[in-house]
C-alpha cells in the first residue's frame, strides 16, 4: 500500500528546495543561493533559520535584533543629546568598549557568510554561475564585515591619537558661559629650550550656542599682566616688564629654564605661564591650551589635503636673514600669490608665518584666516578618507591639556560653531594703533574683549556685523590710537570681498620676477608698496 505525505509531516520538508535543494532545478538553485546572500547581508542569521543550522541562525538574528535597537537608540541619542555620543565615542575606555563590540561584529558576520557559502552547496550550482556566487558573496562580507572592521580600526587609530595628545585630567567648566582656549603656534628647535609661541590666540566658543570670537594677540606685547593665582604674578606682579627681552612670548622659555619649581605636576609650565598671562591681559579665564608645533603643521594641512583661500598680496616665502639690525633677509626662495590659491602644508606653512616687508598684524590676520580655512574645510569626507594620515600628523604637532574626558563636548561645540560667523578683535591694527603693543591700556583691552564676547549673544548685535578688508582697515588705523569708528563687536570673520592686488598701480602684472627683481636692486620700499594687502585673506 502506497502511503501519502501530507504538508506538515515531517517527510515533507524534503521537497523544500530551499532547506533540501539537490531536487530543485538549476534556475531554482541559483535563486536561491542569491536570496541566501541577500538574507545574510541584510538580515544576519536568517539564511540559517531558513536553510541551514536554526540555532546558530537563532542566535545569529537575536544579535541582529540587538545591533538594530542599539542603532536606533543612538540616533535618537544623537538627535537629542549628541554631545553624549560624541563623549561616549572619545572617552578612553568607551571607545575601547566599542572597539571591541565591532571587531566581534565584524568577525561573527564574517562567519555567517562562510557558513552561508556552505549551505548553498555551490557543488548544486551550475558551473557558469560558482564564481559568480562567490563572488558576490565575497564583496558582500567586504561590504558588511568590512564596514565595521574599519569602523573599529578608524576608532583605534582615533583613540590612540586622543591618548597622545590630551590630557587625562579633570574636565573644565564654562567660565561666564563660555569656553577659552589658548592657541599656540610656535618653533621647538634644537636651538630651543622648549617652544617659543610666535602666535597666540585665543578661541572664545559660547558654551550653548557655538558661537565664537578669536581674540589674537601679538608676540610683541610688553608688559603682559599675569592673572590673580598664577605663580608669576609674585616675580612679576606689575606686570611682565623688564624691558624689551620682556615680551608676551617669552613667558614660555623663562618659566621652562627658570620657574618649572613654581609649576609642581604641571606638564608644560611654560604652556600654562604663558595661558595665565593671556588670561591676566585679556580679563578673562583661559581655561584650556592647544600648542601646535608649527615646523610639523605643514605635515597637518598636507594629511588634509592642503587648504583653499583667497590672498589680497602676493606673501613672500623668505630666504636666511642678511642683515640682523634691520631685520632684513636675502633673496626670497618663492613667493605665494595673489588671488584664490590652493596651499599644501609648507606654503600654509609660510603664508601664516611670513612678515618680510609687513608687520605682525598682516601676519595675524593672515594666520586667523588658516585657522578658519582648516576649520571649514575639514569636512566629514576628508576626515573618512585621509583619517589616519590626519590623526598621525596630529599626535606629531599638538599638545594640549584639555581632558580627553571632555573632548565629545567640545567636538559637538566645534560642530555647532562650524557654519557661524566667527567674530575677530586683535590687540593690534586693524583695532588698535601699531604702537599699542608697546605701551598697551590693559582697561581697554578687557573692555574691547567683553564687547566683543557679549555681542555674540545678543541679535541686535549680530545684525549689525559689517565685513572690513585691508583698506577699511587701514582707514581706522589712521584715525587714531584705538579703532573706534568700527566696533571690536562688529567685526566678523573676513570677508571675501575685496579684490586681489595682482597689478602694479600702471597696470603692470605682478610677477615672480618683478619682485625678484626690486629685491636684487635693493628696492624693499617697491616691494612692500606691492605686498601692503597680503595681509587680505579669506577661507574659500
Amino acid at each position: 500500500m502506497t502511503m501519502h505525505k501530507t504538508p506538515g509531516q515531517p517527510g515533507s520538508a524534503l521537497t523544500d528546495p530551499v532547506r533540501y535543494p539537490s531536487g530543485a532545478s538549476a534556475p531554482v538553485r541559483t535563486k536561491r543561493a542569491f536570496v541566501l546572500v541577500l538574507l545574510t547581508l541584510f538580515v544576519p542569521g536568517s539564511a540559517q533559520i531558513v536553510a541551514g543550522d536554526r540555532k546558530l541562525g537563532r542566535i545569529a538574528l537575536r544579535v541582529t535584533i540587538t545591533v538594530w535597537a542599539l542603532a536606533l537608540l543612538t540616533l535618537s541619542i544623537a538627535l537629542v543629546n549628541r554631545s553624549l555620543l560624541l563623549s561616549l565615542a572619545t572617552h578612553p575606555v568607551g571607545s575601547l568598549f566599542i572597539i571591541v563590540i565591532l571587531v566581534a561584529l565584524a568577525l561573527g558576520w564574517a562567519f555567517l557568510f562562510l557558513n552561508t557559502f556552505r549551505i548553498i552547496r555551490p557543488g548544486l550550482l551550475a558551473p557558469g554561475m560558482r564564481p559568480i556566487i562567490a563572488v558576490v558573496l565575497a564583496v558582500s562580507t567586504v561590504i558588511a564585515s568590512g564596514s565595521l572592521g574599519y569602523l573599529a580600526y578608524v576608532l583605534n587609530v582615533s583613540r590612540n591619537a586622543i591618548g597622545s595628545i590630551f590630557d587625562a585630567g579633570p574636565a573644565i567648566d564654562p567660565v561666564d558661559g563660555r569656553y577659552n582656549f589658548l592657541m599656540m603656534g610656535g618653533d621647538a628647535g634644537d636651538d630651543r629650550t622648549g617652544r617659543r609661541p610666535d602666535s597666540l590666540s585665543v578661541i572664545s566658543v559660547d558654551a550653548k550656542t557655538g558661537e565664537s570670537a578669536i581674540i589674537s594677540v601679538p608676540r610683541n606685547l610688553q608688559n603682559a599682566q599675569f592673572s590673580e593665582g598664577s605663580p608669576m604674578r609674585k616675580i612679576y606682579p606689575d606686570g611682565y616688564n623688564c624691558g624689551d627681552e620682556c615680551l608676551i612670548n617669552a613667558v614660555n622659555t623663562e618659566v621652562t629654564n627658570n620657574y618649572q619649581d613654581l609649576y609642581p605636576g604641571v606638564p608644560d609650565p611654560g604652556a600654562q605661564a604663558t595661558l595665565e598671562a593671556v588670561s591676566g591681559t585679556l580679563g578673562i579665564t583661559v581655561q584650556a591650551y592647544v600648542l601646535v608645533d608649527m615646523d610639523g603643521f605643514a605635515k597637518l594641512i598636507d594629511a588634509m589635503g592642503g587648504i583653499r583661500i583667497k590672498a589680497g598680496g602676493w606673501v613672500p616665502i623668505s630666504g636666511p636673514v642678511t642683515d640682523e639690525a634691520n631685520g632684513i633677509h636675502g633673496m626670497p626662495d618663492g613667493w605665494i600669490p595673489a588671488g584664490d590659491q590652493q596651499l599644501n602644508g609648507f606654503q600654509a606653512l609660510w603664508y601664516g608665518r611670513s612678515r618680510e616687508f609687513v608687520d605682525d598684524y598682516a601676519r595675524i590676520a593672515r594666520q586667523q584666516c588658516v585657522q578658519q580655512a582648516m576649520l571649514k574645510q575639514l569636512d566629514p569626507a576628508t576626515l573618512l578618507t585621509k583619517f589616519e594620515d590626519i590623526a598621525n600628523a596630529g599626535t606629531k604637532v599638538v599638545d594640549s591639556n584639555i581632558s580627553s574626558n571632555q573632548l565629545g563636548s567640545f567636538v559637538d561645540l566645534a560642530l555647532k560653531s562650524k557654519n557661524q560667523p566667527v567674530k575677530r578683535l586683535t590687540i593690534g591694527p586693524p583695532d588698535f594703533d601699531a604702537s599699542f603693543s608697546t605701551v598697551p591700556d590693559f582697561d581697554l583691552i578687557h573692555s574691547k574683549v567683553q564687547e566683543v564676547l557679549a555681542s555674540s549673544n545678543t541679535p541686535k548685535a549680530r545684525d549689525a556685523v559689517v565685513s572690513y578688508d585691508g583698506a577699511t582697515a587701514g582707514a581706522v588705523m589712521a584715525a587714531g590710537p584705538l579703532a573706534g569708528s568700527v566696533p571690536a563687536s562688529q567685526l566678523p570673520s573676513p570677508s571675501a570681498d575685496f579684490t586681489p592686488v595682482t597689478t602694479t598701480p600702471d597696470g603692470t602684472p605682478i610677477t615672480i620676477e618683478l619682485l625678484n627683481g626690486l629685491k636684487a636692486q635693493g628696492d624693499e620700499q617697491g616691494i612692500r608698496d606691492l605686498v601692503a594687502t597680503n595681509g587680505q585673506c579669506a577661507p574659500l
